[in-house]
């Protein structure tokens, strides 16, 4: 197709918010050139989305923005629990828990773990690592206009600043836009769920003296119960910020204007119990929970990602890190289909694997802000208020699986999120994270994935390295393989008492395949007659080169 354009990438990115910028530092990571466009002037202001789960940091540790991103929250590393109370001053107080990792279970699992970092902090992290990693990211820039075509997308976009009008030719779009994606209703794509759930007006304010009243008690957020003051509480430094979130109830005639400065400051007094607290409102904001998933994930060219594709009830922080990772998720087929080592049909893999763990956890989400009472929540679980329980924590953060889409060996008719936490090797599951020595240094498993497919075997069994090694030329793709063990022959050294083979639900005869995005695609349980044509007719099949 002939056309005037003034800017030519693979890869546009409409929404520069946490799933945008993620989507555009995942991008670039992996070499895909890529234009973000984001509407406002700057990144977020309001402090916000601040949970940040186990798998999202995994997902920015491999993308080398882990420490910067800790050093921006560490003002919160000592908040864990989630108090829920009558008030702060009275005695009816109870955490409904009061550690994120008690006993710190969670090393079994994760070389990584929680992460409390509000958006405005977080942002500008990931804005400063995509750019260093090449992004281009052009805020006050809107998306006017967008057609596809067979071989791509053509977008007008406008500079808020000067009003100059441009075109971009690009081969595919990701819309992270947003719940009221613009994008997401021209391409006529529907929703499912619930709908709404509830509203709040978050309030941020100053208050030298609340840190007296809220003592050590370290809380991520306290749900205050008092039905005539109700709303949760959350500190920004400990010390003299802080946020409330205020229900709000349009559907009794309220307005936003209604929450005056002087309501929202009696509000948080009543609500805290110190009627004398110093309180200065300094901002506003409204949100809106809700329980909504698209049907689809995108159409032709172009793919939604975040709070275009999925809605959720913030108790758990389930949503914005579904989002991170769903573009973590679109990220690597996106650029296995440019380079070339895909075919497109790799894309449709996104919505198949996507689509199901947003329900789920959407679903989850509910199912937790009725059983935290989250103020202004009147659901209850269960069918049509919350859904099925499901795992905890963890396990919806971390033990997701693929049942579907590009994995071989998945058993589909296993729930998308299982009761319990198991990361043991099946394909389709986060592969398992052990401790390896390399060159000197201590690793974890979870380090060999970003770039390439992996494949894992024992050092003693040179066969699987060889096939992989012709495989790779073969396909004319990249595929890197690891034998662990000891001694002169080994890639990779297991810490003594570990064994690879077992915590990967293989022998050592065995092998077992990792994508780019650390999720087993494949493994043998044993020895192959066939090295090398076993391992080409499994990569040609994920690749969708047969």
């Amino acid at each position: 197709m002939n056309e005037n354009v003034d800017h030519r990438v693979p890869v546009l990115i409409v929404g520069g918010s946490l799933v945008g910028l993620s989507t555009s530092l995942f991008l670039s990571r992996l070499g895909v050139r890529h234009l973000l466009v984001e509407k406002h002037r700057s990144t977020s202001t309001h402090p916000r989305g601040r949970g940040n789960n186990v798998r999202t940091m995994e997902l920015f540790r491999a993308a080398g923005a882990e420490r910067k991103i800790r050093d921006a929250a560490s003002v919160l590393a000592d908040n864990h629990g989630i108090l829920q109370a009558g008030s702060l001053t009275g005695d009816d107080q109870e955490w409904l828990f009061k550690e994120i990792d008690p006993g710190g279970g969670l090393a079994r699992f994760s070389p990584s773990g929680w992460c409390l970092c509000s958006q405005n902090d977080l942002e500008p992290v990931l804005v400063d690592h995509a750019r260093a990693q090449g992004s281009e990211l052009r805020f006050s820039t809107e998306l006017i206009s967008f057609e596809q075509d067979p071989d791509g997308v053509t977008a007008v976009v406008k500079d808020r600043g000067t009003g100059a009008h441009s075109t971009v030719r690009a081969d595919y779009l990701v819309a992270a836009d947003g719940p009221r994606s613009p994008i997401r209703e021209q391409l006529g794509i529907g929703q499912t769920g619930p709908g709404d759930l509830f509203h709040n007006v978050s309030v941020t304010f100053r208050s030298r003296r609340l840190a007296a009243v809220v003592g050590d008690r370290r809380f991520i957020v306290c749900y205050l119960t008092d039905p005539e003051a109700d709303g949760a509480l959350l500190p920004v430094d400990n010390e003299e910020r802080w946020v409330f979130h205020a229900p709000w109830h349009p559907d009794r005639g309220e307005t936003l204007e209604d929450f005056t400065d002087e309501r929202c400051a009696d509000h948080i007094r009543r609500a805290v119990g110190a009627p004398d607290l110093d309180v200065e409102i300094t901002g506003k904001a409204p949100w809106h929970a809700a329980e909504r998933v698209a049907e689809r994930y995108g159409s032709g060219r172009v793919f939604l990602a975040g709070d275009s594709a999925h809605e959720m009830s913030p108790t758990g922080a389930f949503g914005s890190n579904t989002g991170i990772q769903d573009a973590h998720n679109l990220a690597w087929k996106l650029a296995a289909v440019i380079d070339g080592a895909a075919r497109p049909g790799l894309l449709g893999t996104y919505e198949a694997e996507r689509l199901p763990v947003a329900k789920a956890t959407s679903a989850r989400a509910s199912a937790r802000s009725s059983e935290h009472s989250h103020p202004g929540y009147a659901g209850s679980p269960g069918p049509g208020g919350g859904g099925r329980k499901g795992g905890g924590m963890l396990t919806v953060a971390l033990g997701y699986r693929y049942v579907r889409g590009a994995v071989l060996g998945a058993d589909p008719t296993l729930p998308v999120v299982p009761d319990g936490m198991g990361l043991t090797g099946e394909p389709g599951s986060r592969a398992p994270h052990m401790w390896l020595g390399r060159d000197g240094e201590r690793v974890s498993t979870l380090d060999l994935y970003e770039q390439a497919f992996v494949l894992l075997c024992d050092a003693r069994h040179q066969d699987w390295r060889s096939a992989a090694d012709q495989v790779a030329k073969r396909l004319g793709v990249r595929l890197d393989a690891f034998g662990i063990g000891s001694g002169p022959g080994a890639d990779l050294e297991a810490e003594e008492g570990a064994d690879w083979a077992a915590s990967h639900g293989t022998s050592v005869e065995g092998a077992v395949l990792v994508r780019p995005d650390g999720f087993v695609a494949w493994r043998s349980e044993g020895a192959a007659a066939d090295p090398e044509g076993t391992l080409y007719e499994v990569m040609a099949t994920l690749l969708h080169r047969v």
